[in-house]
């Protein structure tokens, strides 16, 4: 009896195209997976979710194994997404965090002033507070039978911080920012217990399972480049060293993605920050990514998700482009953010289609 439920005996995998790809080395094809592929787009993924709290769902293990596979079932993604959510980790911490339809996630007591730092757990046992994840990793890890690796992922602290500061989703984060500018001390000491966390969080992903690990600072966007360099970029080199640095010592060794949306202006410092790929979102050139960031790194995005509206001859040109922009080589196709709930799955089809046969072709001129 294969036991599903222990972090060892995987299936061999079969696919390792994603994982060469973040090194940089050679590819049959350029691999392409896509930030919500377990989403609700698919109208399986709608009917899994019907009626479900949403957290609930991040707390079963067979429901984000099941919802992380649906996608591969349908398209021939190159790698997978472990269903879960970043807001776990402020759960965690005791904050209170509820999906809200037509709303989104929703703070009903978010921190308004320095003291209230003193009601959040500072030391999180990752172990007991978020084995729910490990545990989806191992079964998914298992259940995957080998096909593709699997990704784990956590947000990134400032992202985290201006969730738990704003209570919800923001356009200007204004709230959250006030704090840089007003309590910076504060600041940095909720950013830096949030690192603590994520490090270990990671940690018990790559030991429950998981072969590649993103960090998203979907927040990246609202800051300049001296806050970035302040309050964002520190904490994202902390963790993929702190990372990398355990990992080591066990002889082992998982790529890591940084995808900082709308953090151009920090381009060439993403590229330097012990991460292996820097994920783009579709404001940025490829052309001009590539000679930014100097080949240190490979590169993940960037198609604008709208896209995918267009008809599928129009989307094989804007692939067609976008392959001849990045190269086939370091290069991880991607969206340059998650798929829209409203989005047609026929033409993710076309897209991961176009991403495979355009590759293939370019690598067969070579």
């Amino acid at each position: 009896v294969v036991q599903n439920n222990l972090p060892k005996d995987f299936p061999k995998l079969k696919n390792d195209a994603f994982l060469l790809a973040c090194r940089g080395q050679e590819t049959p094809h350029v691999p392409v997976w896509c930030m919500r592929q377990a989403g609700r787009y698919l109208p399986e993924f709608r009917e899994s979710r019907a009626g479900k709290d949403f957290f609930a769902t991040c707390r079963s293990p067979a429901a984000c194994c099941e919802l992380t596979l649906q996608p591969l079932r349908r398209f021939p993604f190159d790698a997978a997404i472990i269903f879960s959510d970043i807001l776990v980790i402020p759960q965690a911490m005791g904050m209170d965090v509820q999906m809200v339809a037509g709303k989104g996630p929703t703070f009903p007591e978010p921190l308004k002033e320095p003291e209230d730092l003193l009601l959040l757990q500072s030391k999180v046992d990752v172990n007991k507070e978020l084995d729910y994840v490990f545990k989806a990793i191992t079964l998914t890890r298992h259940k995957l039978e080998g096909k593709v690796p699997l990704i784990g992922f956590t947000g990134a602290p400032w992202t985290l911080m201006a969730y738990m500061i704003e209570g919800g989703g923001s356009t200007t984060q204004s709230k959250a920012k006030r704090w840089l500018y007003r309590h910076p001390e504060a600041s940095h000491q909720l950013l830096k217990m949030l690192t603590d966390i994520i490090v270990e969080y990671l940690l018990g992903q790559v030991a429950a399972g998981a072969q590649a690990l993103q960090v998203f600072e979907s927040h990246a966007g609202c800051l300049g480049p001296a806050e970035f360099q302040e309050f964002s970029l520190p904490y994202l080199r902390d963790i993929a060293r702190k990372v990398k640095d355990q990992l080591k010592e066990s002889g082992q060794d998982v790529p890591m993605i940084v995808f900082a949306k709308d953090g151009h202006y920090g381009l060439e410092d993403l590229s330097q920050s012990h991460y292996e790929v820097v994920g783009l979102d579709w404001t940025i050139d490829p052309r001009s990514a590539r000679e930014r960031t100097g080949g240190k790194v490979s590169l993940q995005g960037n198609m604008d998700p709208c896209a995918l509206y267009a008809p599928k001859e129009r989307i094989y040109e804007i692939v067609k482009k976008m392959l001849e922009g990045f190269g086939t080589r370091g290069y991880i196709a991607n969206l340059g953010h998650g798929l829209y709930p409203d989005m047609d799955p026929e033409n993710v089809g076309a897209f991961v289609e176009a991403v495979h046969a355009h590759s293939r072709h370019l690598l067969n001129l070579k």
